[in-house]
């Protein structure tokens, strides 16, 4: 029997709206996402994905280290049409765990930069340089700038060996920060080998709604759309569901903000019915375990109300008690002050009173039980 004998996701990034600026075209443009390795394996695939690009997007050249990734049984040129997604060719390329693997692209021609995402994290990050140096082992430093957007490279899977998975973490702002790459971090550390941590998260979105307009555009699509598309994950058996409190936060009322009507603010019982219908019930059709996270401390946030707080402790409620999912990871307890159950524990707030500091962060990745990481079924 072969030593390597099924495709798991090692890697994995949700692809949504770009902010949108005053420019939203490059040319002669490289960029480089360091991708740390988790698993051994013998090939690799590249999913790049354009779903919210309006035009084509060419990619002129596409490198691993210094492996050509191929397209279309070949072509050193990869074309994603709009609202779509490629895979590379099967790519044969030993990968050993722990190692990183650089990714370069390179557009020559005039590209939209509108497929992507805003991830961080300590392993998280790439570059992008003006000129064509994909190829290249180091990019120019006079040319060359730090980015935390990820654009158009969506997953990568390898070709491993059996026992190995991936866990599939699903969210916002919250999982578009730090924590899941913490969670990779202490699975390294405390020796879970066979699991890979694929994010899905963009910043900004809801589980019921989504913005159309190009000012809160890049605050991402609604669950009914992200949901089919992002979990679709090689190799993966478990989902974290981390989402719902943008629903929650974000209407203020038209006299306000005319894109935040009032309206759009959910009962306890329609959150809960979408997180039911449009996330767990799809995930079981897929095979998956399916863990609730519960939502964090918001008090001090700027739209910050007691209606609010309410709301999202039913919520919570719900998401701890529910008998649909395989259990609970209760983030809201991981990071809450123990004498004040509104607030973040203090050095856990990053200081806007939503999102969560890096030592907050930290408590979340340390909050996802062994069972999890370990592939066996927790209560």
């Amino acid at each position: 029997m072969a030593e390597f004998t099924k495709w798991v996701a090692c890697y994995g990034n949700a692809i949504s709206y770009t902010d949108r600026k005053e420019a939203t075209f490059g040319k002669n443009l490289t960029l480089r996402y360091p991708i740390k390795m988790v698993f051994d394996g013998d090939q690799l695939r590249f999913h790049f994905s354009n779903l919210t690009g309006k035009e084509d997007v060419r990619i002129t050249k596409a490198y691993a280290d210094k492996t050509v990734i191929t397209f279309d049984g070949g072509g050193k040129e990869g074309v994603i049409p709009a609202g779509k997604e490629i895979v590379s060719d099967a790519i044969p390329m030993g990968v050993k765990a722990g190692e990183t693997l650089q990714v370069s692209l390179y557009f020559k021609d005039y590209v939209e930069l509108t497929a992507g995402t805003f991830i961080s994290g300590p392993c998280s990050g790439g570059q992008y340089a003006y000129g064509d140096y994909a190829g290249e082992e180091i990019l120019p430093a006079d040319f060359t700038r730090n980015t935390n957007w990820y654009y158009f490279l969506s997953t990568i899977d390898v070709h491993t060996k059996e026992e190995n998975r991936a866990v599939v973490c699903y969210g916002d702002s919250i999982t578009a920060g730090s924590w899941p790459d913490y969670l990779m971090l202490r699975c390294e550390r405390e020796g879970y080998k066979n699991v890979a941590i694929i994010r899905r998260a963009v910043s900004g979105t809801r589980v019921l709604r989504q913005y159309d307009c190009i000012t809160y555009q890049a605050y991402g699509l609604k669950g009914a759309i992200r949901f089919p598309i992002e979990s679709e994950v090689a190799g993966a058996d478990t989902l974290i569901i981390q989402h719902g409190i943008n629903d929650i936060i974000h209407p203020v009322g038209e006299e306000v903000n005319k894109f935040r009507p009032m309206s759009d603010l959910p009962t306890a019982k329609e959150l809960c019915e979408g997180i039911e219908s449009l996330y767990v019930k799809p995930a079981r059709e897929l095979g998956y375990q399916v863990y609730s996270g519960t939502l964090l401390p918001i008090y001090g946030w700027r739209t910050y109300a007691d209606f609010r707080e309410e709301l999202k402790n039913e919520v919570n409620a719900w998401l701890r008690t529910a008998d649909i999912f395989d259990g609970c990871i209760d983030f809201d307890q991981a990071v809450r002050d123990a004498a004040d159950s509104k607030k973040f524990a203090d050095g856990y707030d990053s200081g806007d009173h939503l999102h969560p500091s890096e030592k907050a962060y930290e408590a979340m990745a340390e909050a996802v039980p062994e069972g999890i990481l370990g592939g066996k079924k927790t209560a």
